[in-house]
């Protein structure tokens, strides 16, 4: 029961801030129509979702933000991270943004954008990748033990939702890449012509728990211009890791 109130919330929460209907949210769920429409309505009672009479679309309840407010000053970066994600958009052009590691997840939580005129638009506050899929999931799945890397893909299948693209052994070669560099590369993978690089940020622990990317279109991602956006990532995302030490 609660792994499946988890997975309508996640869904309910990927369709901010119009919502989701019903039907949308069974899909993404991967359960019965009828059994969402009981479990969304349950929550509704409690506040965790609200839905729109008009539009019968389903969207995060108040109850959420006031249980998010308390749970922000532990789990929050994004105050001590922003000057650095501004400070990436403003000296790369580029749109940066900061990401979080959730289970298997990356969720996006503070996004700047950049001085380029052209956007990719694929990443966006709020919008989740399994670890492994876009730059950020990758530098974060690379820099995990191998054991835990390896739980990771007993229980996860990208490819399924993704493409071939992100078949294990092709997310395992990106991880020999990132390890090698310390930044990782989305060549478009996701959507054509959109490329991506991330970095990971450690916790006090050494875990990879965040990560800094930046995104843009494949033209100012050129194969010289690559490393420099990969040691301007590293550096900020070395900077990040040290304040939160702190």
């Amino acid at each position: 029961m609660i792994a499946r109130t988890g997975a309508l919330l996640r869904a309910v929460a990927a369709n901010e801030p119009d919502g989701a209907s019903t039907t949308e949210v069974a899909r993404v769920a991967g359960l019965a129509r009828p059994t969402v429409h009981r479990l969304l309505a349950a929550l509704g009672e409690e506040g965790l979702v609200d839905r729109d009479r008009k539009t019968g679309r389903w969207t995060l309840g108040p109850e959420l933000y006031l249980l998010g407010t308390s749970a922000a000053n532990r789990y929050d970066i994004v105050p001590q991270g922003r000057d650095i994600v501004a400070e990436l958009a403003r000296e790369s052009g580029e749109s940066a943004f900061l990401s979080a590691r959730r289970g298997d997840e990356t969720v996006c939580v503070y996004a700047q954008e950049g001085s380029f005129p052209l956007r990719s638009h694929v990443l966006h506050v709020g919008i989740r990748f399994p670890l492994g899929v876009a730059s950020a999931g990758l530098a974060i799945l690379s820099h995990l033990p191998e054991r835990e890397a390896d739980d990771f893909f007993s229980r996860v299948s990208p490819e399924i939702n993704w493409g071939s693209a992100h078949s294990e052994s092709m997310i395992r070669e990106r991880m020999i890449s990132t390890r090698a560099t310390g930044y990782a590369v989305n060549p478009a993978l996701l959507v054509e012509g959109s490329w991506g690089i991330g970095a990971a940020v450690f916790d006090r622990y050494g875990q990879p728990a965040w990560a800094l990317s930046l995104t843009g279109v494949e033209t100012r991602f050129r194969p010289d211009r690559r490393p420099v956006l990969g040691e301007m990532l590293l550096a900020q995302a070395h900077r990040l890791s040290l304040r939160l030490r702190r």
